[in-house]
């Protein structure tokens, strides 16, 4: 057991040296790392939103937005559908999760549910709900037919929607720089947004307050604006308004000029893959350019080529940004989109285009900020308690232990470098419950070297010579040691799979902490033992 090979030692000493490189930036001020040679690793770890302050915000989809998205795009394909068909109805509605049409020729019934059943694909990618459809259909009778969101649908939905929220969510953030952000889902709904170093949280409350859903329609020439104001609004339309300019703003008008676009959506923002604030060249004003892609190109130059004359409206959340005439077609696939914008609200306009659309709004239902000065004073906190309960553990080893325990102490303090390393190269987040895992771990660590070094008294005690009793102690403790440390880890990982937020934090700062200082306890202590063996050649044991 005392004879180690030359790879061993090598991979030890590496693995020392490796972890000293990769967690000396975590000990080391900001002027000194930009002195530091460009090849010299210069990550740290990452403070958590309760150690360096930030923004935290708790929101909901508001799933019943999506619904009625879904019914009214139900509605209009079966009203293009039945129209081309020639088959008359009346009274097609939807609302609620639910859509209703009545069929005014009955010996044309069975030709109109078949297309209405096209209609109704299968709920794909849920294997609980295999064969079901999106909707129950029902023949109430009268020539009716009833299509009602299924709750096998509704259940996968609602999932794919918060997904969907929560990588959109964190693409905008990411726009923001900010870095290491904490998104997880809550509950069936909910979305947890915590945001470390952000002390103002106006600006995210900017990005993830719209959905950014943009479209491209065509406004409706032949209506009447004070008519469709009253409410009365053609067939196919729907009443807008343009963004408010500068002075509108200013006499406290919340909505520009009113204007009348069609419904449907000539050109969907799903389709665009660039976008960026910047400025006119002719007028010096900013603007907002974007850019397709290969679809989406093929129809704006399609749209913009039969419709030269006509007015085309640039909708984001129901609120038109500008609606220009188009002059000629525009079949590169870019464009150019401007309004009463400001540098900033161009460049926050182009950072929502970027990250994509929303599926459904979000709703705020608690917003907190978290001071720098209590993330300040927790970090002196974390450091004093780490520092003291280093001290307190290596006085004992040593008063206990002799050399054997200073041999501990060199294990221990090794122990916390590749912790704090191996943290730095996951790119973890440290928090409280994270520094408050790393000071139980110190605690910890030394269980091993007390199990060994407790074995070799016993075997001293039963009559063996020193470097018999060395080697029994480190090879009869082998066993407990591994027991011991695979419980603690099999612990960690039920925390980490079943917890969340801090308890996460707790359960990977544990889970880290046991390899290291398995690792330390059994590589590194036994080494140094088996180096001190060698060039004292001891009469009897140091302890």
């Amino acid at each position: 057991m005392l004879q180690i090979s030359t790879w061993s030692r090598v991979v030890t000493i590496l693995v020392l040296l490796l972890g000293i490189v990769i967690a000396l930036p975590n000990a080391l001020p900001e002027s000194a790392l930009k002195n530091m040679p460009s090849w010299w690793p210069t990550g740290s770890v990452t403070l958590g939103l309760d150690l360096q302050g930030g923004s935290y915000m708790l929101m909901e989809v508001d799933y019943t937005a999506v619904e009625k998205d879904k019914g009214e795009s139900l509605l209009a394909e079966a009203r293009v559908r039945l129209r081309k068909a020639r088959i008359g109805y009346e009274d097609i509605q939807a609302a609620n999760g639910v859509f209703s049409v009545r069929i005014i020729d009955q010996e044309r019934f069975d030709e109109a549910k078949k297309i209405l059943t096209e209609l109704n694909p299968t709920v794909s990618g849920s294997v609980l709900a295999i064969g079901a459809r999106e909707y129950e259909m029902t023949e109430p009778g009268n020539g009716r037919i009833v299509m009602t969101t299924t709750d096998a649908f509704r259940v996968q939905n609602k999932s794919e929607v918060v997904s969907q929220s929560i990588e959109v969510i964190r693409r905008r953030i990411d726009e923001l720089g900010t870095r290491e952000p904490t998104i997880t889902r809550q509950g069936d709904d909910r979305i947890l947004i915590q945001v470390p170093g952000l002390s103002d949280p106006t600006e995210l409350l900017k990005l993830l307050g719209k959905t950014a859903k943009m479209t491209f329609q065509l406004v409706d020439e032949a209506a009447d604006i004070q008519q469709a104001e009253k409410g009365i609004v053609p067939i196919g339309s729907e009443l807008l308004y343009l963004t408010p300019t500068a002075d509108e703003k200013a006499r406290g008008e919340k909505r520009g000029q009113p204007i009348v676009v069609q419904r449907r959506v000539m050109v969907s923002g799903d389709h665009l893959n660039a976008a960026a604030g910047t400025f006119n060249q002719q007028t010096g004003q900013p603007v907002v350019t974007f850019r397709f892609d290969t679809v989406g190109a093929r129809q704006f130059g399609d749209v913009t080529k039969a419709n030269v004359g006509r007015r085309f409206a640039v909708v984001l959340d129901n609120e038109v940004i500008t609606a220009p005439v188009i002059r000629d077609a525009i079949l590169g696939g870019s464009g150019e989109i401007s309004g009463s914008f400001t540098v900033q609200s161009a460049n926050e306009l182009a950072a929502l285009l970027r990250a994509g659309a929303l599926p459904a709004p979000l709703k705020v239902l608690d917003q907190r900020t978290v001071g720098a000065e209590l993330g300040k004073d927790s970090v002196e906190a974390g450091k004093y308690s780490a520092i003291g309960g280093l001290i307190l553990v290596a006085l004992f080893m040593i008063a206990r232990y002799g050399l054997f325990g200073l041999f501990a102490d060199v294990a221990l303090t090794m122990n916390v470098v590749l912790l704090m390393a191996a943290l730095t190269l996951f790119g973890a987040t440290l928090t409280l419950p994270g520094i408050a895992g790393i000071v139980l771990t110190m605690g910890m660590a030394v269980d091993a070297n007390v199990l060994i070094y407790e074995r070799i008294r016993e075997e001293v005690r039963n009559g063996r010579t020193l470097i018999a009793a060395i080697d029994a102690g480190f090879r009869r403790a082998m066993a407990t040691i591994v027991d011991a440390n695979a419980t603690h880890l099999i612990a960690s990982l039920i925390l980490f799979q079943l917890g969340s937020g801090p308890v996460r934090g707790f359960a990977v700062t544990l889970g880290l902490g046991i390899i290291t200082s398995f690792f330390t306890a059994v590589m590194v202590t036994r080494m140094m033992v088996v180096w001190w063996l060698r060039a004292a050649r001891p009469k009897k044991l140091a302890m």
